[in-house]
């Protein structure tokens, strides 16, 4: 009993001192308060692994690869509302000190809350997925240059057939295209999956190691504070690897980049807008347009969403954090982000896999790209570095969807959240390993983007709403010509996420449940499947 008191005390008195000390630093201009700040930082870091997966990857290298340069301007406009909208759940969760599902349910209704958590938990599954898929391509790419066959070659050429039936649209050719490969698969690979045993032996292996990883240090966040800073160096591990190994396959061309340097500036700038928006009949392009809105619309998930006030309570976080909550957002979510999806476009320009069609291009994946780059660091190295950063990526997603779902299903059983039962329920989507050597039936992620891109727009809907009810947060919804300028971004992410969301659900679910009044799926998001086999 004496031991439990001691410790109360020994936390408040910490807690009084970390406050003493943000206001010390809140009171400094920012290079004199940037060191306390980085050393405070967190769930903003959560929120960056999230969205740094197989998703993020495939939009930045077809964005690069399709207009080079003149699209390094959407990622950052994306992020950045999408740190507003969170920057507003942050003011509610601070001002409150209340667990969001709760008292969401209570302010705005319980049906909402319970679709925000299903959703939260269809994606951190659905999409586990991809990322293991991601993983493995890169693991089987990086055998393939040490003469590991992964891939029977009928198995290979007939996805190259594939791939090019798919640039066509033609939905005969596509079918047709995709009885052979199936047939290839059943006839020439380890239990029909189109894979040789090595394939199987690398698909696997990777995935284990990476799910052993990420259990040993999500198991750490379910801790105490300690296991907590050790898993924010972990993903803080994650995303320096993936800076770094993107970074030096830009670097290896710094001549290039340093002629284009004018082009790149125009790109962050938007100086080329959404470029070939019109068809030679006057029609808009609307295979670009979708391309540019889905971007906008897709750098925030569901899940993300939920996890992000979590991620604040169980820091401790009060409304003394707000100011280091808007630094956190900014330096350890938008920054790196916005740092590593440029480093992939601008890669994809100086590596030479842009060919200045300005064309749309559904059918390069992440993989593709990494063989396109092998010779930028002599033979094959920058292959092995982006296979890495790929791996890097795939890693840090992978784990925050197990802390997600450890927060989001104590939530929804109404369950205190202990230690063991978080780490029961992280291990939820562990069954996404799979995803190494395997699709997901069709309904799967049919169904995870019917509900979760519907409840995107609806939850920003309910932070709007709660950031501005004085009668739950009172002053803390502002005041002045500020607050008209807050509200305003936000209803602008708000409408920006609405189409976005729309443009998801029409390609992940519209058309693949009517496919005979609409083309053929080529292109299939990389966040909602794995990619295919290389």
């Amino acid at each position: 009993m004496a031991e439990q008191e001691a410790a109360k005390i020994t936390d408040t008195n910490q807690a009084e001192a970390e406050v003493a000390e943000l206001q010390r630093l809140n009171s400094l201009p920012f290079a004199s308060s940037a060191m306390g700040y980085i050393k405070r930082t967190g769930p903003g870091l959560l929120q960056s692994a999230m969205t740094l997966g197989a998703g993020s990857a495939a939009a930045s290298v077809i964005a690069g690869a399709s207009f080079g340069y003149k699209l390094l301007w959407v990622q950052p406009v994306a992020m950045f509302l999408g740190v507003m909208m969170l920057g507003a759940l942050s003011n509610v969760v601070l001002t409150t000190g209340e667990r969001p599902y709760k008292s969401f349910g209570r302010e705005i209704g319980k049906w909402l809350v319970v679709l925000w958590a299903l959703g939260t938990i269809m994606s951190s599954i659905i999409w586990h997925f991809p990322q293991y898929g991601l993983a493995a391509s890169a693991a089987r790419d990086l055998g393939a240059m040490q003469g590991i066959v992964s891939v029977p070659p009928d198995v290979t050429a007939a996805n190259a057939v594939l791939e090019e039936a798919q640039k066509t649209n033609d939905e005969s050719q596509i079918n047709a295209a995709s009885d052979q490969l199936s047939l290839a698969k059943k006839e020439t690979s380890a239990l029909g999956l189109g894979f040789t045993d090595s394939g199987l032996l690398l698909s696997f292996g990777i995935g284990l190691l990476i799910l052993c990883v990420n259990i040993v240090t999500t198991f750490n966040y379910g801790g105490d504070s300690r296991g907590v800073r050790l898993y924010e160096w972990f993903l803080r591990g994650c995303i320096a690897l993936i800076v770094i190994m993107f970074g030096i396959v830009v670097l290896a061309k710094i001549d290039v980049v340093a002629a284009d340097i004018g082009e790149i500036f125009k790109g962050f700038i938007g100086w080329y807008g959404i470029p070939n928006l019109w068809n030679t009949d006057g029609t808009m392009n609307n295979s670009t347009v979708t391309q540019v809105l889905g971007m906008l619309g897709a750098a925030v998930g569901i899940n993300m969403t939920f996890l992000y006030p979590y991620s604040l309570l169980k820091k401790g976080w009060g409304k003394d954090h707000k100011k280091l909550a808007r630094w956190d957002l900014g330096m350890t979510m938008f920054l790196p982000f916005v740092l590593v999806t440029s480093l992939v476009i601008i890669a994809m320009k100086v590596g030479g896999v842009y060919d200045g069609a300005d064309v749309v291009n559904t059918t390069i994946k992440p993989l593709g790209a990494a063989k396109a780059l092998g010779g930028v660091l002599g033979e094959n190295a920058g292959r092995v570095i982006f296979d890495l950063g790929l791996i890097g990526m795939t890693c840090g997603a992978i784990s925050t969807h197990m802390v997600v779902c450890g927060f989001t299903f104590c939530e929804m059983f109404g369950l205190k959240q202990t230690k063991t039962r978080f780490r029961l329920f992280a291990l939820v989507p562990a069954i996404g390993i799979l995803g190494v050597v395997s699709s997901l039936p069709i309904w799967f992620p049919v169904a995870a983007s019917a509900v979760c891109f519907t409840m995107l727009p609806i939850a920003y809907f309910a932070f709007l709403i709660m950031n501005n009810k004085r009668s739950y947060i009172g002053d803390a919804v502002g005041s002045g010509w500020t607050r008209v300028a807050f509200n305003i971004i936000l209803v602008i992410a708000l409408a920006v996420a609405t189409i976005g969301s729309g443009i998801k659900i029409y390609g992940n679910v519209i058309k693949k449940l009517l496919p005979e009044k609409e083309a053929t799926a080529a292109a299939v998001e990389a966040d909602t499947k794995p990619l295919p086999i290389e």
